[in-house]
C-alpha cells in the first residue's frame, strides 16, 4: 500500500499544521467539506464518485486517490470507478491521461 501510505502520512501531518492554526475559515471549509459527502438526496457512494470524477478533471492526484478509497469504502465498484473517471477523461482531454494512470495504479494497489 505504498501510495495510500504515504498519503495518509503527508495528509495527516498537513492536516495536524491546518489544525493547530485554530483559524476559524479553515475550520469551515473542512467542516463544509466533510458534510458534504454526507448522505442526502444523493447518496455517498454517488458523491464520491462526483468527487473523484471533478479531482481527476482538476488533476489532483491526493484528491483523486482519497475519493477512489472513499469510493470502495461506501461499495463502489471498479467498473463505477471507471465510469465516473470516464467522465473526467472526455471533459478533461488528454491532459487527465496522467493523472488517470496514476488513478489506476492506486486503485490496483487498493483492490489488488
Amino acid at each position: 500500500m505504498k501510495i495510500y501510505e504515504e498519503f495518509d502520512k503527508r495528509r495527516n501531518k498537513g492536516n495536524e499544521r491546518v489544525f493547530a492554526q485554530n483559524d476559524l475559515v479553515y475550520n469551515r471549509f473542512f467542516n463544509l467539506d466533510t458534510n458534504t459527502y454526507r448522505a442526502g438526496a444523493v447518496d455517498e457512494k454517488t458523491k464520491q464518485l462526483i468527487g473523484l470524477s471533478c479531482s481527476l478533471m482538476l488533476r489532483c492526484n491526493d484528491c483523486t486517490i482519497y475519493h477512489i478509497r472513499e469510493a470502495v469504502n461506501c461499495g463502489a465498484t471498479r467498473q463505477e470507478i471507471n465510469e465516473a473517471m470516464n467522465i473526467s477523461l472526455v471533459i478533461g482531454g488528454s491532459i487527465v491521461v496522467p493523472h488517470l494512470r496514476y488513478a489506476l495504479e492506486a486503485l490496483d494497489e487498493l483492490l489488488g
